[in-house]
């Protein structure tokens, strides 16, 4: 059944993902196109593109977005529950943890070698966005131009994000 299949997949990707929806991005693109075809990489960045400019979490957005694509409501209440439990569960477990062992030397260790371990990841995110986003000259230019303006002047992501799909509107 779709649904179970929803929420498995997604309850794998959730329990696989540390670092947040951007490291999780690599793990959906694999199960969701190249393991299952439940959508081709057009619709996946659609799917993620719609996920960026709603409210909430990429990681909850996008599975919600992905399950309501491949199942309706049903598919998307489904994913979106597989993709939270971890968190849930992990939270309620570490959290004790974390308060009890925190200033320990080995914990303190953890964090530093997970670190950059999430930057390659969400790197890893960008790059594979990235090579299916950009079809074309124009759209590294708007790539480009909107890396910049994000690295140097810090504006409100929602507000470059209108401006892209207005240029893009214009030059495509």
């Amino acid at each position: 059944m779709i649904i179970v299949q929803l929420f498995f997949s997604f309850l794998k990707i959730g329990f696989f993902s540390f670092g947040g929806g951007y490291v999780m991005i690599p793990l959906i693109k694999e199960k969701i196109i190249t393991d299952k075809g439940w959508l081709s990489s057009s619709e996946f960045i659609d799917v993620i593109a719609i996920a960026e400019m709603t409210p909430g979490p990429i990681a909850i957005n996008s599975a919600t977005f992905v399950g309501y694509q491949v199942a309706g409501l049903s598919g998307a209440i489904s994913s979106t529950l597989g993709v939270i439990t971890p968190s849930v569960i992990l939270i309620l477990i570490s959290a004790k943890f974390l308060l009890k062992y925190y200033q320990k030397p080995y914990v303190k260790n953890f964090f530093q070698g997970v670190r950059p371990a999430i930057i390659g990841l969400v790197l890893s995110a960008g790059i594979i966005i990235g090579r299916s986003a950009i079809i074309d000259f124009k759209g590294l230019i708007i790539a480009s131009i909107v890396f910049f303006v994000m690295v140097f002047k810090k504006p409100n992501p929602i507000m470059m994000i209108m401006v892209s799909a207005i240029i893009g509107i214009i030059v495509y």
